[in-house]
């Protein structure tokens, strides 16, 4: 192939075989969840939920203190290595959770996986956004996030293939096909030219050491209310994704008055295809806006939260098909649009050299506000009180909107230097 035209054509190479390792990362984290059933026979600890919650909040909460180390580690090394590694080692965690009989060897190796899988997603977006400048970046963003969305709802296949076959066999398939592919990323997926001639200067010219140069990236990152805006315009609408994925299901059983074996498919169904509409017009819209205007991306994920506010309320106070349903439309549109311009946002207030770490804390901000909601929801449910506490999360949301409008004002479409 002519070199010109392989280098055009590259930078969507590399979205594509990402786009399988998000679908990964998703797809080996979902499956535990779906197969309790089906693993409590022969690891009695599971018949507790107390347990079972255990072993599902090691994850997230190692997770996501991991995300800000992860991102710090992603801005100093070789990406294709560390995502590499990343799924090489979170598939082997996963065949060997095929191979488990102990509720202890499941919780260590559920602790591993949480560390591995933090260093995928602030790795892989960085070097997307390295390859996609301009007006490719946000689209380019936003595909390899519908690769999360399909891995997350083909983690529900785990409880089909333990139903036909065994749990271990389950674990065990999709370890291997993780593995294997780890072996196709070392042979196609390549860092980027610019990061490895930053990297190089920076070898050259930087005496300091690891821990003064991760100092200097807090200290950057930390520095900027734009930072501290931007960290609040990801947080915000955590509450009310995290709230959809752990209690959708749970709201419309009892908003709707059907079983949990319909309302399940129906509401998870309903925001995945939804989301792929979002992620995908969100990110053409952007890529479009941005050419004209520098706040495009930014007027973007603006109308993608301002979706989600009146889908909060349809979400929470309605009571029939119509109003629930077009709620869960219309907030998966809008979480969609918000999702694909996360990332080149930051590139247009944060450089290459800092991005990753600047989205690892991103990604821990979320993850830890998905852990305090799904708690308070709980006790919402207990109390009778969902549908009203779920309505209740527009409020934030809101809030993001104004302040990301009044005070996130780039200068560039792509920020390069500190």
């Amino acid at each position: 192939m002519n070199p010109t035209k392989l280098k055009h054509i590259y930078p969507w190479v590399v979205v594509g075989l990402l786009w399988m390792v998000a679908l990964l990362n998703y797809m080996d984290r979902q499956m535990l969840s779906t197969m309790k059933n089906s693993m409590m026979g022969d690891i009695k600890e599971l018949e507790t939920a107390e347990n079972f919650g255990r072993l599902m909040a090691v994850f997230l909460w190692i997770y996501g203190l991991m995300s800000p180390v992860a991102g710090a580690i992603a801005d100093r090394v070789n990406r294709k290595w560390l995502i590499v590694g990343s799924l090489g080692v979170w598939s082997g965690v996963t065949l060997a959770m095929g191979y488990a009989h102990d509720f202890g060897v499941l919780y260590v190796l559920r602790a591993i996986m949480g560390v591995s899988e933090a260093l995928y997603i602030p790795a892989g977006l960085a070097l997307i956004a390295d390859y996609h400048k301009g007006n490719t970046r946000s689209l380019a963003i936003g595909i390899h996030m519908t690769g999360l969305y399909l891995g997350q709802a083909l983690g529900g296949f785990g409880a089909t293939i333990a139903s036909h076959f065994s749990w271990h066999t389950a674990f065990q398939a999709f370890g291997i096909v993780g593995v294997a592919y780890s072996f196709v990323l070392i042979f196609f997926l390549r860092e980027s030219p610019e990061r490895i001639s930053i990297r190089e200067s920076s070898v050259n010219k930087s005496k300091t050491g690891a821990f003064s140069s991760v100092y200097k990236s807090m200290s950057l990152l930390f520095g900027t209310i734009s930072f501290w805006v931007i960290l609040f315009y990801f947080a915000a609408p955590s509450f009310p994704g995290w709230a959809t994925k752990n209690w959708l299901p749970t709201l419309f059983s009892e908003s709707l008055g059907i079983g949990m074996s319909v309302a399940g498919p129906m509401s998870t169904i309903t925001i995945a295809a939804a989301s792929f509409i979002g992620v995908i017009s969100g990110g053409l819209l952007a890529d479009w806006w941005i050419q004209r205007n520098l706040r495009g991306r930014i007027y973007t994920g603006a109308i993608g939260l301002s979706l989600m506010i009146p889908a909060l309320l349809f979400l929470g106070f309605g009571q029939k098909l119509w109003g629930i349903g077009g709620g869960a439309v219309l907030f998966g549109i809008g979480y969609g649009m918000f999702d694909a311009n996360n990332m080149p946002i930051l590139c247009q207030f944060v450089s290459s050299r800092h991005r990753a770490a600047g989205y690892g804390l991103m990604n821990m901000t979320g993850v830890f506000a998905g852990a305090l909601i799904t708690d308070l929801l709980g006790k919402s449910t207990d109390s009778g009180h969902l549908g009203r506490d779920i309505a209740l999360l527009a409020i934030p949301v809101a809030m993001a909107v104004l302040l990301q409008l009044l005070t996130l004002k780039p200068q560039v479409v792509n920020k390069t230097n500190d």
